[in-house]
């Protein structure tokens, strides 16, 4: 593998790693189990880059399609060694500007099919660069955000209330400093428009130590599937339609705009050479657009853009 600064001692690649690979299987293994008797099953790619490639490094997808809950649902972990960190990885530390580095993460995106049912993201992360000669710099990031297409205010607050329990042993201002920066990144410009109603994103995290930065982007993790699986459960099996599955996949578009257009982990990894099959499985199955669409006033389409997706407090 290239030659690249290793993650600290107190936090070794081999711990680090075993922590993110059992963290995926533990998650699409829940996944099936909704998925119940006869459902769908995650199939599993492990994968490699070859020497020469601009990565080097290898990683697990797992991904569900066609499932009777979850229409697509992808889950990666990738180990990776680059012989200079890309430019959106450097934005707040441009004095590691083209330094090897190393990246390993867990980064998932489900979409479920019965409209009722947010499509969810979460990803943990962590990373290390130096120069040759300089003492390597750690760093963490991550969080989970929610997407829903219909306005639940009791899913919100469950979701937000996990966010927040998940860091609190961390530091009471964490969750309000999380969440504004989560509102903050989850939002189209383009669009004046919220991706989602939020959660939790950090980014170029390290401020409480090596050790504890670590265990509180374990907490994160650990917290994803009791943030989301009851909501999961409360809306699956809802009746639904031509008019709530025409607004999940315009809603959808929306989604593929952001991931496509400004989020940083996607640019990272077509930037640094990653694989793209693995990259890109945070993409729906199918999305639609509309010119100008229009939704009658006081529906519950209408009152989702209106109503429920502007910025707010939901504790």
């Amino acid at each position: 593998m290239t030659s690249t600064p290793p993650f600290h001692s107190s936090a070794t690649t081999a711990q680090v790693r075993s922590y993110l690979e059992e963290l995926q299987a533990r998650i699409m293994a829940a996944l099936e189990t909704a998925e119940g008797e006869g459902g769908a099953r995650a199939l599993v790619d492990a994968w490699r880059k070859e020497p020469g490639e601009p990565l080097q490094g290898d990683g697990i997808t797992r991904i569900i399609e066609g499932g009777r809950v979850f229409e697509r649902a992808g889950c990666g972990f990738s180990h990776v060694r680059g012989a200079r960190l890309p430019a959106s990885a450097t934005q707040h530390r441009p004095q590691l500007a083209g330094a090897p580095f190393e990246a390993m993460g867990v980064s998932l995106v489900f979409h479920p099919r019965n409209p009722y049912v947010p499509t969810v993201h979460m990803n943990v992360r962590m990373l290390a660069a130096g120069h040759p000669g300089q003492e390597a710099v750690c760093w963490f990031g991550g969080g989970m955000d929610l997407t829903p297409y219909y306005a639940f205010e009791e899913d919100a607050v469950h979701f937000h209330k996990s966010c927040r329990d998940a860091l609190a042993p961390f530091g009471q201002d964490l969750y309000p400093r999380f969440k504004q920066w989560c509102d903050e990144y989850f939002y189209l410009k383009h669009r004046d428009e919220q991706r989602g109603i939020g959660g939790i994103f950090f980014d170029d995290f390290s401020e409480l130590g090596l050790e504890r930065s670590l265990a509180m982007t374990q907490s994160v993790g650990d917290a994803f599937l009791g943030a989301y699986l009851p909501i999961v459960e409360r809306r699956q099996d809802m009746a639904w339609g031509e008019r709530e599955r025409d607004f999940q996949l315009y809603r959808r578009g929306r989604y593929v705009e952001f991931n496509l257009v400004i989020d940083r982990g996607t640019h990272f990894g077509l930037q640094s050479g990653g694989r793209t099959e693995s990259i890109l499985l945070s993409m729906p199955p199918q999305a639609a657009w509309s010119y100008q669409r229009q939704w009658e006033d006081g529906s519950p389409e209408a009152e989702l853009t209106r109503r429920f997706l502007p910025r707010r407090d939901w504790l």
